[in-house]
């Protein structure tokens, strides 16, 4: 049984209703049963994850006390200290890269790190909102599908709606995202490293006011350039395009100043790359913004918070606990290292 409904040209709806005889006796209790061992099963495997990482959680903060011991601040970024190859390295200064990036297509050009250009296209989507009441002795389930157009970053496939006639969508977009990133980055001499370049991901929307529209069948409106003959009205397959990077190489007049970032790795010639430590850990940390050699000799913000901020963002915290967990794990290898700490800058000691 199904009725329809329609309140405007851009949104509609139906709605299906299905029955089922009402589930005997032993079908109830079979249900409630695997419901049960499915949820015994998830609590035991969610204590199981927790405490086989805690291994994992106290090598990571053994490797983080052993930076903090190791750790050494080059006099200068414009030059290379020989002194300090192969050591654990804290840098800090303004990115910089050897080429503009740029879509030609919209007349999109500046010095970045990374360029990223996001398409989305006008769809009809589905919602389906479902309720289940009894009957007449029976279970009947009621089915409300809406149908409404939106702007979508990705294909939405009409041929799985419940009625695709009406709300047919695209099968693909003329034109697709993409990030552009640019080959060489820079600090100072020093060269960042793939994974040190895969960390810059601070994206701003960029601002196209100064654009102009680079083709007829193309119109920019606000931050977006519309592949649509009305903006205003849009029309199914249409596709809009917008612009954001990370990373800003240098000072620009409308953009700002260059982005700053510290950096702590291993110094390989004029090349920042992962630091291995005794235990067998990796230490490559990228931070946004200037995080002075001081603090962190103190155990501040730097070392210390920058690698907090990468483990707090894994799985281990999502779990219910993890967070406390980390933090203690943190603590207990720190509180193993200490008195051990030393602080140098060019090679030489600091009291």
């Amino acid at each position: 049984m199904a009725a329809n409904y329609s309140s405007s040209s851009n949104r509609r709806e139906h709605v299906k209703t299905t029955t089922e005889p009402q589930p005997g006796f032993l079908e109830r209790l079979s249900e409630t049963s695997g419901g049960m061992f499915v949820g015994l099963m998830t609590f035991l495997l969610s204590f199981y994850l927790i405490f086989t990482n805690e291994g994992r959680a106290l090598k990571t903060a053994t490797s983080l006390a052993e930076g903090l011991s190791l750790v050494v601040s080059p006099d200068s970024i414009h030059s290379v200290a020989p002194e300090n190859e192969g050591r654990l390295v804290h840098i800090i200064g303004a990115l910089r890269t050897s080429k503009l990036l740029s879509d030609p297509n919209y007349g999109v050009h500046l010095p970045a790190v990374k360029l990223r250009r996001h398409v989305e296209m006008y769809q009809w989507v589905e919602t389906e909102e479902s309720r289940e009441y009894t009957e007449d002795g029976q279970v009947k389930t009621e089915r409300r599908y809406s149908y409404n157009t939106e702007w979508r970053s990705e294909i939405v496939n009409s041929r799985n709606f419940d009625r695709e006639i009406g709300h047919k969508n695209p099968s693909a977009m003329a034109v697709e995202s993409f990030t552009a990133t640019a080959p060489f980055v820079q600090i100072g001499r020093f060269f960042l490293s793939a994974g040190l370049i895969d960390k810059i991901d601070n994206f701003k929307p960029l601002s196209l006011s100064k654009l102009e529209d680079p083709h007829v069948d193309i119109i920019r409106r606000g931050d977006y350039f519309y592949h649509s003959e009305n903006p205003k009205y849009p029309e199914v397959g249409d596709l809009r395009v917008s612009f954001s990077y990370a990373g800003l190489s240098g000072d620009d007049p409308d953009l700002g100043p260059a982005h700053v970032v510290t950096v702590i790795a291993r110094q390989r010639g004029d090349q920042l790359v992962p630091y291995s430590t005794r235990s067998g850990d990796t230490l490559l940390l990228l931070h946004h913004g200037d995080f002075s050699a001081e603090p962190l000799a103190g155990g501040g913000p730097g070392l210390r918070a920058a690698h907090r901020e990468e483990r707090r963002g894994s799985w281990l915290a999502q779990l219910p606990g993890g967070k406390a967990l980390t933090d203690r794990q943190e603590q207990r290898g720190v509180s193993a290292k200490r008195g051990e700490k030393t602080w140098s800058r060019g090679g030489s000691a600091w009291p």
